[in-house]
């Protein structure tokens, strides 16, 4: 090519790239006429169009709008408008709302239809409001808008109004307007295309023939306001134009970088002054970059990467990958060309003006284009800012720079939208940047087109984002961004702050020395605590010689440690760059063994539960590890490099092996590993290499020989390289992992030490207790018509009915074409309908179109499914063999068709049926109306239809329910406005959806809202009102319910009353209580106006008095309650009574009462200002009559003892509602033989016994005869038992021996014969296990006979469980085993078909039968008709299927424990936000055996922390005060035990141990090899904590369920108790050897206190009783001579002295403290919400060293055992 052939080239290419901006074109307008569905305004001068009525409201300044109007004269109003004369020649602002694009007097009338049209609608068509969304954040980028509605008009060739004398112009406007909103904002874009302006302005109707011409006004007005009630004034506006040359200019400058487009905020809900112009790019349009040309490449994914134009022949390296952070989009040209020294556009010699850059035209427009290729992820260069290049900085080595084929190629300059992605902001959605690429420039014109054709977009791409995240769109492509509250990579997304589960499956072949071991998809599960980075794996199935091979390949679930690491400051942890799909590679190489193993993991994504779905691929040798060997693996940190969709790390690992035969051994692996996924770099983010660093702090492994499970513990954080870990007390407990936060929240970290706790997504609490949100029951979820809400924890999913499927976007559920499948006959057609099809037999066939057959030639034909239905219906199969009364019977044509219309003959109820028979929508009509016309063809039913249709109106036996609501539909089934309950008179308003409107209900009798009026906004007390449940599920009114007040603004009044309790309180704008305020019901109430006053702190009493729980959790008053009287002052008033049992008694200022002071109902109270007079203690009778007036068991007709002056038991005694009496001896035992009864002389109780009561007599008079159906023993003369005994309500009868004991097989049902007793018993079988099943739950109850609707197993004649077993009351059955276990998988529910149960039932491995707590729960959730109300009680269980000790209702705070048996332990029900201190009574499973429980203690230790931990004993040795976790150990392993109580006996260097488990009081030596020994194991219920006392030999321990204090020599002998009264949970005890002291906790919810004695249970005291909670911990400070505790209640540590003086908090945020021990000025607790031991500086008052044990349980009962007795221990 010549020089000047080159130089013209490259002219006329450099004048390309510097073109003029102009318009845009009216192809790049937003699609409008007849064919985007828009309505035509009629032709005129002065027209205006029919009100558009909105769907949703839109916000113009900040008045909602529900309606518009669209004027000829090129305005918008949100009224309808006045006559033009009154506006269009008047100046701006108008007086009446209005958008106008081109104010002006423009007409369209002309008979010939020439002068233009006028077009409106208002559109939900995504690819429009994409495109709004897209040009408002290119305008506004940092508005988070996503638009719901947008209304577009377009005023298309329309002209100027002319006088007709003058003559027609020629000259048209073309101009766009385009409203786009959500619920909060609005903006409005304002479109001129080039050569769409062509007349700027109209002359006045009136102007008596003076030439002048009025520009057009371009702007917003809000018009005038009211102020002062009666006055008015004109509101804000904004003007575009002011004179004919700012018109001119609407086409030729823009506000958005693009000439003729022009955008401005117009109106948010909540605050909004004035209009906002968009201000991309100022006036003047500018391009994209001073080069705007690029190449569109196709980028690859994975390991896949563009050549990016390179002439391989020539190219000199090519790396694998782009580590170098150049720039893939930058084309160099090929080697050899001769245009290298021509002149560059951008170089020194070739300088560039401000002129030069405004020639350049680009042309604004989008195209919504089909998927023509696979999505693309590009590479990015290194820098985000791209800059014309130097040429002289881009020539390759070796080489001038080249041109390629056409034209010099310089990088794009890209807008920086967004910022760096290290601590950025949240992304909004819709992000636009423009670029130009190569394709599209017309060398011819010019002229370089914008479109996006040759890439892919939100527009079409957006079903690829998640469900919680957006997508935006950027120069080269889209990228998806998790929303706020979500991490991810854009493509998936999960709750921040949620625990993580994963699942999958493990296969390949591994050779452990030379034995293969073939894996075949084996589970592997884990779940990963994000909040502290813990990660738990388990593997099951792995056969034994694999599972302790594999122990040390930890980075099998590793992997799940990098996903989800807990994150330090600029850091960011793996699942947010890769989501859930990608490929790890790892190699691992075992040193000295040089053995590989190849690791495979393939993410699959989330699964529907939205839990991260993993497959792993094993394969190669690993290093043998003798069975039973502990393998330990030490921390270590590893270090990613972070590449374009690739991060790789190599790392060396080393880890210790013990066992018994080699001892103890060190070996080491090394792993390299690369991860690939797919990255998204459209978005322009830095792509230069990052390295991050995974510090593992550790890590736990461990093989199940007996479960054959493996499994891996670990603990990650992820940090900059280089960022060393410092101790606990200088880092954020959010990046230490030390946090409460619940595991289901986020740690926020603050200044300092602080942090906040937030739920996660999808949960709500206080970050500390978080429970999941249903979204399904709550109205939250999105899913969309056709479809079911499913929730999920922390989410919900959707899923469609029956008939539906997702559609492309895979949100929108969409008809199933059932006829692809061709399900019909070959000889029937299908038909495909709505969720639903036909088969239609062809013409000259016959049948139900499934199958079709000929008529001809056939004497008889098959049966029809309508004659098999009516035949099979008429002789009762379906009924065993009889015919159903009143059942109905469908009526079948002479051809076997059903009939069209269907009667029921019983009910009178006809409907219209399909070909199958089934029912028509809306068809179905009462008995006595006309039937529908079934002939008439259907449409298909409204979604108001299908809701009305699917209401169940009548039960299964054709009864009509009472009091359902249903939908009212209109003629064409849209839902009507106004809705009405016709059973409780309730009317609402509703939208189009059926969503009722706020606040348009109204109550029966009052008359119904307006629904035609605008809606108006709930506010937050609205929304709290009406979010009240006022009304059952069954519709009536609910009682005693508190129901906000509202103003007429819809403000809380500032004073609230309780309607039922008569409470009366002061709330602050939000609704809060002001505290104080609070009155009683008769007392005024407060003044709310007046502001607060600075008050004193609550007394003990206040908060006594309101802590009382005097409403349940459903409002209603709790009667019986007795509610402390405080004075003025806030003290006890000295006199209390109880207002419902009159009883009355003195108090101390302490508030307890004074003995001796309590007066029963009608006698005069004692004066309690007189000071106590010494009495006499009370006797037994009189403690025995004030239990049975006062106690909570009293009930009316109990028996009240009578007690003489001096308080001894009246000789005779009288029942006052039986009548019986009897003599008592001094004790107030009833004398044998004295009972007479009612009527009876009574016995002379001076005279001396005739002989003592039998045990007949005895047990025959203790029984509470007045109760109905108690069974009462009868006795014959001399008081034996007669030997047949009947039960008088039941009919039973059974024949007993002489001790009263029923002889087995003597029973015998009512009506039956009883048998002869006096008949020796014949020799039989001793029962069964059925039969001792069978009779302990018909004799289950108190008085003997069976509790209604329980079950009652059935046993054959051998007493052997039946195979089936079916409920007597549910109706549901199942199949049993031989020892009566159900069999899994047999149980059906009533009506349906039952299992054959003598047929064996496949039932998998790891299956178990439902346990008691299983069962209950099913059975209550089905009672609850499958959605159980958050407050209503659903049994909670474990894992394992045992009663979780801890069980509340529902979602609520009102929790108790619960034993083995689901049976509630009293005294520990809670009503406040701290959850009761539950312990176990069934032992965890077994997690890691040993052949026998031995002691292993540490070596060369002077101080060893010993703490309990469910089956086991731990020793972790100090050093210094230092908790030295390196040399932490298991000192005793105990099998099914739970491990509560622990004391250390430092002469003989043993220790002791209560097992809550097996009940039993245990020891053993610290030595090594030493065996556990019982010490006591009898009358032991819930043994927990335990004291040794080294001085004295003896032990104390705490029994929580008799509620006593008991004490035994240290070898068990010498039991006996210390208290068994005022005791109601004992927990914590300590003994001082020093001054033979004991103390004790006793977390009594009501009145929780810590209490001290001698130790031989002299001078009991209360050391502390006011300001604790929950005291679990108890130690003794030796140094101080104080006794300290914890309180999981109050959260606080604190100390006192033994006499009640010197109270001083040491700290007062701990987490939940269980036991805790004191040494050197250190507190060590343990600690039940971090599941470790923590320690805690009574100096500095810091946390100051923690310890997490590998397995994670929680831990229970701390001592501290040493190498030498302390000081104050002996």
């Amino acid at each position: 090519m010549e020089r000047g052939e080159i130089l013209a080239v490259y002219l006329l290419c450099w004048c390309c790239s510097v073109c003029v901006v102009t318009a845009i074109q009216r192809a790049d307008m937003f699609p409008y006429g007849n064919l985007s569905g828009d309505a035509s305004l009629e032709v005129g001068d002065d027209v205006t169009s029919p009100v558009l009525s909105l769907p949703k409201p839109l916000y113009f300044y900040n008045d909602p709008v529900s309606q518009l109007y669209v004027a000829t004269n090129g305005i918008i109003s949100t009224q309808e408008l006045l006559m033009e004369k009154q506006y269009v020649d008047d100046g701006f602002p108008t007086d009446f709302p209005v958008v106008a694009p081109f104010l002006a007097d423009i007409d369209t009338s002309d008979e010939k239809g020439q002068r233009g049209q006028i077009y409106y609608r208002v559109t939900e068509i995504p690819s429009v409001l994409n495109k709004v969304a897209q040009e408002v954040h290119r305008g506004f980028p940092d508005a988070k808008f996503t638009p719901t509605h947008a209304v577009v008009a377009t005023w298309e060739n329309v002209a100027a109004y002319e006088e007709r004398t003058t003559g027609r112009s020629n000259k048209v406007n073309t101009f766009q307007a385009v409203i786009g909103y959500d619920e909060t904002d609005s903006y409005v874009l304002f479109l001129y295309p080039q050569d769409g302006l062509n007349f700027f302005g109209t002359r006045p109707k009136e102007s008596y023939n003076v030439e002048i011409e009025l520009p057009a006004r371009v702007g917003f007005s809000r018009g005038e306001i009211v102020y002062m009630f009666f006055n008015r004034k004109q509101g804000p506006h904004y003007s575009v134009t002011s004179d004919e040359q700012s018109v001119k200019n609407l086409y030729q400058v823009g506000n958005t970088g693009i000439p003729g487009v022009w955008l401005f905020h117009t109106g948010n809900r909540y605050s909004f002054d004035n209009i906002v112009p968009a201000s991309t790019g100022g006036l003047l349009a500018t391009p994209p970059g001073e080069y705007g040309i690029s190449l569109d490449t196709t980028t690859p994914e994975y390991d896949e990467y563009p050549d990016n134009g390179f002439d391989h022949d020539n190219q000199e390296e090519e790396d694998d990958y782009p580590l170098t952070g150049g720039d893939p989009e930058f084309h160099p040209a090929p080697a050899g060309s001769d245009f290298s020294e021509s002149p560059q556009p951008g170089s020194p010699d070739t300088p560039s003006s401000p002129s030069e850059d405004s020639a350049r035209q680009v042309s604004y427009g989008s195209e919504d284009v089909p998927l023509t290729s696979e999505p693309r992820y590009s590479f990015e260069p290194a820098g985000r800012q791209y800059a014309p290049l130097n040429p002289q900085e881009n020539v390759p080595a070796g080489g001038a720079q080249q041109p390629q084929e056409q034209q010099p190629q310089v990088p794009l300059e890209v807008v920086d939208v967004y910022p760096p992605h290290r601590n950025e902001p949240p992304l909004s959605p819709g992000g636009h940047v423009v670029s130009v690429d190569e394709d599209d420039v017309d060398f011819e014109t010019g002229v370089i087109q914008y479109t996006t054709e040759n890439k892919e977009t939100c527009a079409r791409f957006q079903q690829q984002c998640s469900q919680n995240a957006f997508c935006s769109d950027y120069a080269t492509g889209f990228c998806c961004h998790c929303k706020p509250g979500f991490y991810g990579n854009g493509h998936h997304c999960l709750p921040e702050g949620a625990p993580q589960r994963v699942s999958g499956k493990m296969s390949g072949t591994l050779t452990v020395g030379s034995t293969p071991v073939d894996l075949n998809n084996i589970d592997l599960h884990a779940y990963i605590v994000v909040g502290d980075g813990r990660a738990y794996t388990a593997i099951s199935e792995v056969p034994e010689p694999l599972g302790w091979a594999l122990m040390p390949v930890a980075p099998i679930g590793e992997l799940f440690g990098w996903l989800f690491a807990l994150e330090l400051p600029n850091s960011q942890a793996g699942f947010k760059i890769t989501g859930a799909e990608f490929t790890r590679r790892a190699e691992v190489i075992f040193y000295p063994s040089n053995q590989r193993l190849s690791i495979i993991q393939t993410g699959r994504g989330l699964d529907e539960h939205n839990h991260l779905t993993v497959d792993t691929e094993v394969n190669g040798n690993v290093p043998f590890i003798p069975p039973g060997a502990e393998v330990t693996m030490d921390p270590f940190k590893e270090t990613y490099q972070y590449y374009p969709s690739v991060v790789t790390s190599t790392s060396v690992r080393e880890f210790s092996v013990v066992s018994a035969e080699r001892g103890s051994e060190s070996f080491s692996f090394q792993l390299k590993q690369n991860i690939t996924y797919r990255d998204c770099r459209h978005d322009n983010r830095a792509a230069a290499v990052e390295t991050l660093q995974i510090t593992m702090e550790r890590a736990f492994v461990v093989y199940v020989k007996e479960e054959r499970i493996l499994r891996y513990a670990i603990t990650n954080k992820i940090s900059p390289v280089g960022v060393e870990p410092v101790g606990p007390e200088l880092v954020n407990p959010c990046y230490a992992g030390n946090h409460d936060c619940d595991t289901t929240a986020q740690c926020i970290p603050l200044e300092g030490q602080a942090f906040n706790c937030q739920c996660a997504t999808g949960y709500r609490g206080d970050g500390r207790n978080c429970y999941d949100i249903d979204e399904c029951a709550e109205g939250l979820g999105t899913c969309g018509a056709h479809s079911q809400c499913v929730n999920l924890p922390g989410s919900h999913r959707c899923q469609c009915q029956s008939g539906y499927e997702f559609g492309f976007d895979g949100r929108t559920c969409v008809d199933v074409d059932e006829c692809s499948s061709s399900p019909c006959h070959i000889n029937a057609r299908c038909i495909n309908g709505l969720g639903s099809f036909q088969c239609q037999c062809q013409l000259g066939f016959y049948g139900d179109g499934f199958y079709c057959f000929q008529q001809e030639g056939q004497t008889s034909r098959p049966k029809s499914q309508c004659e098999q239905h009516r035949d099979s219906l008429q002789s009762g199969v379906e009924h065993g063999g009889r015919p159903s009364l009143g059942a109905f019977i469908p009526q079948c044509d002479s051809d076997g068709r059903y009939r069209p219309l269907q009667c029921h003959g019983s009910t009178g109820h006809c409907w219209c049926v399909d070909r199958r028979g089934q029912e028509r929508a809306g068809t179905r009509t009462p008995p006595g109306t006309a039937p529908t016309d079934c002939d008439r063809p259907e449409r298909p039913k409204t979604p108001c239809e299908h809701h009305r249709d699917s209401i169940q109106t009548t039960s299964p036996e054709g009864y009509p329910i009472i009091g359902a609501y249903v939908p009212q539909c209109d003629a064409n089934g849209q839902y009507s406005p106004l809705q009405c309950h016709g059973s409780i008179g309730h009317c609402w308003c509703v939208d189009s959806s059926g969503q009722e409107r706020p606040g348009t209900r109204t109550l029966p009798g009052t008359t119904p809202k307006d629904c035609d009026k605008p809606e108006h906004f709930k506010t937050q007390c609205e929304h709290h009102r009406d979010s009240i449940q006022t009304t059952s599920p069954e519709g009536h009114p609910g009682v005693g319910v508190y129901v906000p007040q509202c103003d007429a603004s819809g403000q809380y009044t500032p004073l609230q009353c309780h309607g039922s309790s008569g409470y009366c309180w002061c709330v602050d704008k939000s609704g809060q209580e002001r505290e104080g305020t609070r009155t009683f019901p008769g007392t005024p109430p407060k003044d709310c106006d007046k502001p607060d006053e600075r008050e004193r702190p609550k007394t003990f009493c206040e908060h006594h008095r309101d802590s009382v729980q005097t409403t349940s959790p459903e409002g209603h008053p709790i009667p019986g309650v007795f509610v402390p009287q405080c004075d003025t002052n806030g003290a006890y008033r000295s006199q209390q009574c109880h207002s419902s049992s009159g009883h009355c008694w003195c108090v101390d200022s302490n508030g307890q009462e004074r003995p001796g002071t309590r007066t029963p109902p009608g006698t005069a109270p004692k004066d309690c200002d007189k000071p106590d007079e010494p009495e006499r203690p009370k006797t037994h009778c009189e403690h025995h009559k004030d239990r049975a007036q006062s106690s909570p068991e009293a009930y009316p007709g109990a028996f009240v003892p009578q007690c003489d002056t001096n308080g001894q038991y009246i000789q005779l005694q009288c029942h006052g509602s039986t009548g019986h009496c009897w003599c008592v001896d001094n004790r107030g035992q009833e004398r044998a033989g004295t009972r007479t009864p009612p009527g009876a002389t009574p016995t002379d109780c001076d005279k001396p016994d005739v002989r003592p009561k039998t045990d007949c007599e005895q047990r025959r008079d203790s029984v509470r005869t007045t109760s109905p159906g108690v069974f009462v023993p009868q006795c014959d003369a001399n008081g034996q038992y007669t030997s047949q005994q009947c039960h008088s309500s039941s009919g039973h009868c059974w024949c007993v021996d002489s001790s009263g004991q029923e002889r087995p097989g003597t029973r015998t049902p009512p009506g039956a014969q009883p048998k002869d007793c006096d008949k020796p018993d014949e020799p039989q079988r001793p029962k069964t296990q059925c039969e001792h099943h069978r009779d302990n739950i018909l004799n289950s109850s108190p008085d003997g006979y069976p509790v209604v609707g329980v079950f009652v197993p059935q046993c054959d004649a051998d007493g052997q469980y039946m195979s089936q077993q079916c409920h007597g009351s549910t109706g549901q059955c199942w199949c049993v085993d031989r020892r009566g276990q159900e069999r899994a998988g047999t149980r059906t529910p009533a009506g349906v078909a039952r299992v054959d149960c003598d047929r064996p039932v496949p039932v998998a491995p790891t299956q178990r039968p439902e346990s008691v707590c299983e069962r209950w729960r099913a059975s209550l959730i089905e009672h609850y008709g499958g959605k159980p109300e958050p407050q209503q009680y659903v049994p909670q269980c474990e894992p394992d299927g045992q009663f979780s000790p801890v069980q509340c209702y529902g979602e609520t705070t009102y929790c108790w424990c619960v034993d083995q048996d689901g049976r509630e332990v009293p005294g520990t029900r809670s009503h406040d936000v701290v959850k009761p201190a539950c312990l176990p009574s069934v032992a965890p499973p077994t997690v890691r055996p040993l052949p026998r429980p031995d002691v292993t203690p540490p070596t060369n230790t002077d101080v060893t922390l010993l703490y309990a931990q469910g089956q086991k004993i731990g020793a972790l040795p100090l050093n210094g005060t230092r908790l030295d976790a390196s040399r932490s150990k298991t000192l005793l392993t105990l099998h099914g035990s739970i491990v509560v109580g622990l004391s250390y006996d430092c002469k003989e260097n043993q220790v002791y141990w209560t097992d809550l488990s097996a009940r039993t009081i245990n020891r053993a030596s610290m030595e090594s090899g030493a065996e556990p020994e019982i010490l006591i194991n009898t009358n032991l219920v819930s043994p927990e904590g335990l004291a040794v006392d080294v001085k004295r030999r003896l032990m104390f321990w705490v029994d929580s369920n008799p509620d006593v204090i008991e004490t035994a020599n240290l070898d068990g002998s010498g039991r006996r108790t210390l208290f068994d009264a005022d005791l109601v949970n004992p927990r914590a005890i300590i003994v001082v050897s020093s001054t033979g002291t004991l103390y004790w906790t006793d977390w009594n919810r009501e009145a929780p206190k810590i209490e001290s004695s001698s130790v031989d249970g002299q001078n009991r005291r209360v050391v502390v009783s006011d300001g604790i909670g929950l005291p679990n911990a108890l130690t003794y400070d030796s140094s101080s001579g104080q006794i300290c505790w914890a309180d999981a209640g109050t959260k606080r540590l604190e100390c006192i002295f033994p006499d009640g003086s010197g109270r001083k908090v040491i700290h007062a945020t701990l987490n939940y403290p269980f036991s805790m021990v004191y040494y050197r000025n250190h507190f060590y607790y343990t600690d039940w919400r971090r599941d470790g031991v923590i320690a805690v500086s009574k100096d500095s008052s810091q946390f100051t060293d923690e310890y997490l044990p590998d397995q994670r349980s929680h831990l229970y009962g701390i001592a501290i055992a040493t190498s030498h007795c302390l000081s104050g221990s002996h």
